[in-house]
């Protein structure tokens, strides 16, 4: 990033930014051409605009926003392990509580459900109360729940502590995206949002981790335990580092879209921080001390109705951007985190394959791998959308960063083909993998860059719209692995797997050319509906315009 002008205004020695990018008429399309004075990247004005105050989240120091980012990535990562590491003790859980395979593997779909549907309370929590309270709250419960499953010794009581530990960590479903876009400008978010996607499939990975455990003649409890020890380390550090990043920004000067502007990164109404612009000349306050950034308390939005905030999220299922996102993640998650953890384990314990129980988490080394492969890939987007708001004389469609999905987008519907192909003939085990390596390297753009671009698209409140997101894509995948295993006994692995999976989401991929191609007019279509005055009038954070 670099300054293209000279600019004088600094604090506690760390120079603050300055921009005069600003939004065009249609919402998701924003000028990014260079005033005198703009810091810059790619050779583009900073977007959102910053304030002239070093408490601004967008003016901190990159390694206070990099610990910030890591710190809810690694909770994503923990919570979503925690979450899928017990998939692999279906059978071992049918035994000890005497139960069916279904009602075991219910332990991770009704724990999958709350995972969801926990934003529906905490995410109006955060937008009310702050970030920081919910955060470190979310985290005391995510831990008590973990410590009452290491304990609990009825199936019913495993259930019940499944869904206090999913439900404390669902705000980290949300939470991520909110907080890169509190922190980070426009040009950055669709890398920061590809790290914590990186974690949050890595969380694919706990199935590995709870079947070595058993490996060392562990009970399945130590998985809980360690999960706990984690998290409690996670809270310590969350404690001293996450800052609060509810911010409340004066409109910019000057700006040709001013009810929009307005909006940016705050309340509608002007702010009693102490900010200002270079030609001001107003005294910049001082930036907030560590001791003062541990303060926990204080933020409490009057403004902002719970209840309505609630209700009015549901809406958002009306908008064709966030319904793309919604059905992308609900759709992968039912596969890589449901379907092929609840497959794998009893296929290849039984004949003809007759591995141990220990290995049957084995398959979680094919989710990495997908995913790892896909991490070169996460600046992709970035870089494009910037290469082509240069050729299109500074104006940046949300459209831009699509292009890098098309490569991978029939990927995922072969890889089911081969996994339930290998399923329903007993195929080698490496056909098991490599259906697992392409399914999860093409989600991995697809879950990045599709959420990038929801945000890119609309005028959104975007705490209304993270709830709509994760109630919508926790449905669904609950609805695809809830009584999966009876669904492949009746009907087949590859009828169910290859065919009625693969079908959805081919369908789903597929809609990436209908947004690439009119993305542009239905933006302008939603932005004359009431629908958007609606969302308009909500708005308290304008999210990655």
């Amino acid at each position: 990033m670099g300054a293209s002008g000279p600019v004088t205004a600094h604090s506690g020695g760390r120079r603050l930014v300055h921009s005069h990018a600003k939004e065009c008429d249609i919402p998701g399309t924003v000028d990014l051409s260079v005033r005198e004075g703009d810091d810059t990247a790619y050779g583009q004005a900073l977007y959102p605009v910053p304030a002239e105050d070093p408490n601004d989240p967008l003016q901190w120091s990159p390694i206070r926003k990099t610990l910030i980012l890591v710190v809810c990535s690694l909770y994503s990562f923990l919570s979503n392990s925690a979450l899928l590491g017990p998939s692999v003790y279906i059978g071992i859980f049918a035994a000890e509580f005497n139960t069916s395979f279904t009602d075991a593997s219910n332990l991770i779909s009704y724990a999958n459900l709350a995972f969801g549907f926990g934003s529906l309370l905490l995410v109006p929590s955060y937008h009310k109360f702050g970030r920081r309270p919910v955060m470190l709250g979310s985290l005391i419960l995510y831990c008590g729940g973990l410590l009452a499953c290491s304990q609990v010794q009825t199936y019913s009581g495993l259930m019940a502590a499944r869904v206090v530990h999913c439900f404390g960590a669902s705000v980290c479903e949300a939470l991520p995206v909110q907080l890169v876009n509190d922190i980070f400008f426009l040009h950055e978010r669709g890398k920061r949002l590809g790290y914590y996607t990186v974690c949050l499939c890595f969380g694919a990975t706990g199935p590995l981790f709870a079947g070595y455990m058993l490996n060392g003649g562990h009970s399945w409890r130590l998985f809980f335990w360690v999960e706990f020890a984690f998290g409690a380390a996670l809270f310590i550090l969350a404690f001293l580092v996450v800052e609060e990043t509810l911010y409340h920004r004066k409109p910019p000067v000057g700006s040709s879209s001013p009810e929009r502007q307005s909006l940016e990164g705050g309340e509608e109404k002007p702010t009693s921080v102490e900010s200002t612009t270079p030609e001001t000349g107003a005294a910049i306050p001082p930036r907030k001390t560590f001791v003062q950034s541990l303060k926990f308390w204080g933020v409490y939005e009057k403004d902002a109705d719970f209840l309505l905030m609630i209700a009015r999220s549901f809406t958002y299922f009306l908008v064709p951007h966030v319904l793309w996102v919604i059905t992308t993640y609900g759709i992968y998650i039912g596969l890589g985190a449901l379907t092929f953890n609840y497959i794998f384990p009893l296929k290849i314990t039984a004949p003809p394959y007759n591995w141990s129980q220990l290995d049957s988490g084995l398959i979680a080394v094919a989710s990495f791998l997908g995913y790892l492969l896909a991490i070169p890939f996460t600046p992709s987007s970035d870089r494009l959308a910037a290469r082509l708001t240069r050729k299109n004389k500074g104006i940046r469609e949300a459209e831009m960063r699509l292009g890098v999905m098309l490569p991978v987008m029939l990927l995922a519907p072969a890889g089911l083909i081969v996994f339930g192909f290998a399923a329903e003939r007993d195929l080698h085990w490496v056909a098991y993998f490599a259906g697992v390596v392409m399914c999860n390297f093409c989600s991995y753009f697809y879950f990045t860059f599709t959420l990038a671009y929801a945000i890119d698209s609309y005028t959104s409140n975007i705490s209304e719209m993270l709830i709509a997101m994760n109630l919508g894509k926790q449905a669904i995948s609950f609805g695809m692995g809830l009584d999966l295993l009876d669904w492949v006994t009746r009907h087949g692995y590859a009828v169910m797997i290859a065919g009625v999976f693969g079908a959805i989401l081919l369908a789903n991929n597929l809609a990436l050319l209908v947004f690439m191609l009119y993305g542009k007019r239905i933006r302008a279509f939603m932005s004359t509906t009431w629908l958007a005055r609606v969302h308009r009038e909500s708005v308290r954070e304008v999210a990655t315009h």
